[in-house]
């Protein structure tokens, strides 16, 4: 699309948040969740534990599909699709717009993960050794697609005039897909963009992490000098943007504006995170942004309570700021959810912003002195918010730093 010289850019919000957690489904659990400081931690049960020392992770127990998808057939969608599906169709209802409505707009549909559906590839794995190729149930094997879990959304609201897209990028992927979605809204592309993460729990992701060593025998603790690695988990992020004349002229409530964000890719280890990389991917979305280092109120941090990401990523936030904001984790309630992590964070920062808090990094004793930042330790810390930043580092050194704000209605008009 062209534009005269003369047109800006359009400024992007956040009008619906779909959240599938294990503290919660929906937005409003999901915010009673990260105000109560509630864990999501329970042995897992999404496949066979036996011989592993410890199991624990942040399984979503209490999900129907059925409850929530109405227009596809549930069964034809694997776990991560559905909480895809899921968490869109609740973004939709949470903006206050119709599906009619959403199908007369341009739109982009956006959504990152790690894994995909690496839960049926699990399944089909252990039937094809055990019984033979025969034995394999079609079903299965077409729904273990990565595409599918942005197609299924596409499916499911009825949508035509659609881009979807699978963003395969690890744990940065929530962050980047919203990235995608932001810059198509600013340059007039798409009008608007359902994006976000999404992720199951799978025995080869909980085998990979517990080889490296890096699985905790009981609970996530960030930043915390006891802190002995992460736990798996699941759920879906999606946020539902516009722009903001669009918001404005139906009268939608706006949680955030979408500010700027960084990427870059330093390809320095497949696990291990490059502390100056992460520091020039969050100078790099401070400048997209408008804000300077001062201007941010508080750092939800990738902390995944590895004893290396965390020393790591708190070293580049102090070479980026003189005196670095408060600095959170909110894996410490939902666990480490892998491409649902950064969009997760995202909808927690949209909400602290609107709701005036910071959420806190629960399970917390005594800070490493190695990280030495303020995590908000346990209990969720009221505060006026105006700019907000969200970190999310994966393998291969993929990083995604993005920049929300408090809207100011009045500072539009």
């Amino acid at each position: 699309m062209v534009y005269d010289k003369e047109q800006r850019p359009r400024r992007v919000v956040i009008t619906g948040l779909g959240t599938v957690t294990s503290i919660g489904l929906g937005v409003t659990a999901f915010l009673d969740g990260l105000r109560s400081g509630r864990g999501g931690v329970k042995p897992l049960t999404g496949f066979d534990t036996t011989g592993f020392a410890h199991a624990n992770g942040c399984e979503v127990d209490d999900f129907d599909p059925a409850r929530w998808i109405h227009h596809v057939d549930p069964d034809g969608l694997g776990r991560a699709t559905q909480f895809a599906v899921a968490a869109a169709g609740m973004a939709v209802a949470d903006a206050g717009l119709s599906q009619e409505e959403l199908r007369a707009r341009r739109s982009l549909v956006s959504v990152g993960t790690t894994d995909a559906e690496t839960r049926d590839l699990d399944a089909l794995t252990g039937v094809q050794l055990a019984e033979g190729p025969e034995a394999l149930d079609p079903k299965v094997a077409r729904r273990a697609q990565a595409g599918r879990l942005s197609t299924g959304i596409v499916r499911e609201l009825g949508l035509t005039d659609v881009e979807a897209l699978t963003i395969p990028t690890a744990c940065a992927a929530g962050n980047y897909a919203i990235g995608n979605g932001f810059d198509a809204i600013r340059d007039g592309d798409v009008d608007v963009a359902l994006c976000g993460g999404a992720d199951a729990v799978c025995r080869k992701n909980f085998v990979g992490f517990y080889r490296l060593g890096t699985v905790a025998p009981e609970v996530c603790q960030p930043f915390d000098k006891d802190r002995k690695g992460i736990l798996t988990g699941e759920g879906a992020g999606i946020l539902l943007m516009e722009s903001l004349d669009s918001a404005l002229a139906r009268g939608a409530r706006i949680y955030a504006e979408v500010l700027g964000y960084g990427l870059n890719c330093d390809a320095h280890h497949p696990v291990a995170p490059d502390q100056d990389s992460l520091a020039r991917c969050m100078e790099v979305a401070h400048r997209n942004a408008g804000v300077k280092p001062e201007d941010i109120d508080f750092i939800s941090a990738h902390g995944t309570g590895t004893r290396a990401n965390d020393v790591t990523e708190t070293g580049a936030i102090r070479q980026v700021f003189e005196t670095p904001p408060p600095t959170v984790s909110i894996k410490s309630m939902i666990g480490h959810s892998m491409g649902a992590a950064s969009a997760l964070a995202s909808a927690a920062c949209a909400l602290a912003l609107t709701e005036g808090f910071i959420p806190p990094t629960v399970n917390h004793g005594e800070t490493d002195p190695e990280c030495g930042l303020d995590c908000v330790p346990n209990e969720a810390r009221p505060a006026e918010l105006n700019v907000v930043q969200n970190n999310a580092l994966a393998f291969a050194g993929n990083n995604a730093v993005l920049i929300l704000g408090r809207h100011h209605r009045e500072a539009a008009r």
